[in-house]
């Protein structure tokens, strides 16, 4: 879920509950604010994300959170990491251009 919710915060910053919404459009399914903001700690912690409070003009401030330059390299990363193992698993010699 980590690169998931990199991922939701490359769009720009965003709070908790719009980021579970993002995922559940990505095909992630709704997260538990138990497991969601666990990983946003950690993600915080790993200086791949910052947190802010922001003020409301009805209700309570919220937390909200965007990427940092260091989440930025982590996401490229791991979407390079992906986009290797799709072509692994899904790459069909038989429709290459390379093969003879």
């Amino acid at each position: 879920m980590p690169t998931a919710v990199l991922r939701c915060l490359r769009d720009g910053p965003a709070h908790g509950y719009a980021i579970a919404q993002s995922l559940e459009a990505l095909g992630f399914g709704r997260p538990k604010g138990g497991s969601l903001y666990p990983v946003l700690g950690k993600l915080e912690d790993a200086g791949l994300i910052q947190a802010h409070w922001t003020q409301s003009e009805s209700g309570p401030g919220r937390k909200t959170y965007a990427i940092t330059a260091e989440g930025e390299a982590e996401l490229a990363a791991h979407s390079a990491q992906l986009d290797q193992l799709r072509a692994s698993l899904f790459n069909d010699p038989a429709t290459r251009k390379d093969t003879k």
